[in-house]
C-alpha cells in the first residue's frame, strides 16, 4: 500500500522532471554537499593524539597539564578544576564586552560550533564519548578562554585588576605551558571561527589577527630567530602546538643520504673536533638548518629552558603518530649524539650554539637524552642522514689531502 510519504516523494520527483531548473538546483546542492564533505575530511585530519606510553614513562610532567584542561582528553580531572570557573568567567567577559550582546553572541557561537562539530571531532584520533551538547559547550568555553587570554595578554587595557592568571606569580607561565601540550588541544578551526564572531567585541585594536595574538603570547618562549618565526606564524596549523611546529619546519630540500645512515654513526662533538671537524654558530634563521661544508658544521643556536624542553617533547610526541619525515625527532637524536658529555656541552656553550641560561652542562646532556629516549623512528625518516653521511665521508679523507681539497674548494668559490 502506498503511504503518504511515498506519494509525496513521487510528486516531488515528477515536479523535478517537469522543472529542469529545480532538478539542476538540487543537483548543484548535492554536488556542493559532496565536495564540502571531502573538504571537511581533508581539513580535519587526525592530529590530536595521546602521547605514547613509553614517552610518558620518560618524563610525564612534559605531557600532562597541571593547571588548565583544554579539550576532552583531560576534561574534569582532579587538580584542573580550579581553572574551570576562570574559563567561564573569561567566556562571559568576552561575549558581553559589548552591551546587550551576550545572548545574541552565544546563539551565533553555538550555531557556528554546531556546524563544525563533525569536522572538529575528526581531529581527535580516538572516539569521544561526549554528547553533542557536551562537546559544543566544551569547545565554546575552552575556545573563548584561549581567545580572551590572548587578548588580555596583548591588550592590557581590557584586563581587570586582580585577575589571578596575571597577578599570581608563575601562573601565566603554567597556563602557557599547558596550552602547547599535545593532549591539551582543540582544533584551530574552532578558534578561528569563534574569533571571527567575537572580534567585533574588541574595540581597542581590530587589526590584530588570531595568528598575531598567538605569536605575541608565545614569542618570548619560542627558540630561534623571532622575526623568522613571526613570518612563519601566518601559516595554518591544525591546533596551537601544530601552528608553532609549522614555524620550524624546514622550507628547503634536505640532503639525501645514499646509504643507510643514522645518528648512531655520529660521534660526539669533542671527538669530531679531534678528527678535524670544526663547529660554528650558524646565522641561519631556521632552527633545524644545520649545514656541513669543507670540514665545518654550522649549527643554529638553541636556547635551553623548561618551556623549550616541553615544546620539543610534545612536537616529538606528535611526530610519533605521523607518517612523513620527523625533523624534530631527528634533531633530538642528532643533538643527543653530539652532546653526549659535559665537555660536549661546554664546547657548544663556548661557541654560543647552546644558550644555557642557568642550565649546568650535565643538565644539557640529560635534556637531549630525555628528548631522544624511547622515540620510534625509521631510517628513511631520519632528516639528517645526508648531513651525517657528509661528515663521515669527510672523516675518511686523509688529513694530508684536506688542505688540497680546501684550496680547490676556495678556487671554485672565487671563479
Amino acid at each position: 500500500m502506498e503511504t503518504i510519504a511515498d506519494k509525496s516523494r513521487d510528486d516531488e520527483l515528477r515536479n523535478m522532471d517537469h522543472n529542469p531548473v529545480s532538478a539542476k538546483t538540487q543537483a548543484d546542492k548535492d554536488l556542493v554537499s559532496s565536495i564540502k564533505e571531502k573538504l571537511e575530511a581533508v581539513s580535519s585530519l587526525k592530529s590530536i593524539f595521546r602521547v605514547p606510553l613509553k614517552l610518558l614513562e620518560v618524563n610525564e610532567n612534559m605531557y600532562i597539564p597541571g593547571t588548565v584542561s583544554i579539550g576532552p582528553l583531560h576534561h574534569g580531572k582532579d587538580g584542573l578544576k580550579y581553572m574551570e570557573d576562570r574559563k567561564w568567567h573569561y567566556l562571559f567577559t568576552l561575549l558581553s564586552r559589548q552591551p546587550n550582546q551576550l545572548e545574541s553572541s552565544l546563539h551565533e557561537c553555538v550555531n557556528a560550533l554546531s556546524d563544525l562539530e563533525k569536522p572538529a571531532r575528526n581531529f581527535y584520533a580516538e572516539e569521544l564519548n561526549l554528547r553533542s551538547n557536551q562537546f559544543i559547550e566544551m569547545m565554546l568555553v575552552d575556545g573563548c578562554f584561549i581567545i580572551e587570554l590572548l587578548l588580555k595578554y596583548a591588550i592590557k587595557g581590557i584586563r581587570r585588576g586582580g585577575d589571578p592568571i596575571f597577578v599570581t606569580p608563575g601562573l601565566l607561565n603554567k597556563v602557557r605551558c599547558d596550552l602547547i601540550l599535545l593532549e591539551n588541544q582543540i582544533p584551530f578551526l574552532i578558534l578561528q571561527r569563534l574569533f571571527q564572531i567575537v572580534l567585533v567585541q574588541v574595540q581597542h585594536d581590530q587589526t590584530l589577527t588570531l595568528s598575531e595574538l598567538t605569536f605575541r603570547f608565545f614569542r618570548k618562549q619560542l627558540p630561534g630567530d623571532r622575526e623568522f618565526v613571526n613570518e612563519k606564524f601566518s601559516q595554518e596549523g591544525y591546533h596551537l602546538l601544530d601552528l608553532i611546529r609549522q614555524c620550524y619546519l624546514p622550507n628547503y630540500a634536505r640532503v639525501v643520504s645514499k646509504k643507510s645512515v643514522s645518528q648512531g654513526d655520529l660521534e660526539s662533538a669533542t671527538k669530531l673536533k679531534k678528527d678535524g671537524i670544526k663547529f660554528k654558530r650558524s646565522k641561519a634563521k631556521c632552527l633545524l638548518k644545520l649545514k656541513f661544508s669543507n670540514g665545518v658544521l654550522e649549527v643554529p643556536p638553541f636556547t635551553l629552558h623548561h618551556f623549550t624542553e616541553m615544546l620539543f617533547s610534545n612536537m616529538i610526541a606528535l611526530e610519533q603518530h605521523q607518517n612523513d619525515s620527523q625533523p624534530f625527532t631527528s634533531y633530538a637524536l642528532l643533538m643527543q649524539a653530539m652532546v653526549s658529555t659535559e665537555n660536549d656541552a661546554k664546547l657548544f656553550h663556548k661557541l654560543r650554539i647552546l644558550i644555557m641560561n642557568s642550565y649546568p652542562e650535565k643538565e644539557a646532556c640529560d635534556l637531549f637524552k630525555r628528548l631522544g629516549r624511547k622515540v620510534d623512528y625509521e631510517e628513511d625518516k631520519f632528516y639528517f642522514a645526508g648531513l651525517i653521511e657528509q661528515i663521515l665521508e669527510y672523516k675518511r679523507v686523509p688529513k694530508s689531502w684536506r688542505k688540497i681539497l680546501k684550496c680547490n674548494w676556495l678556487k671554485t668559490r672565487t671563479t
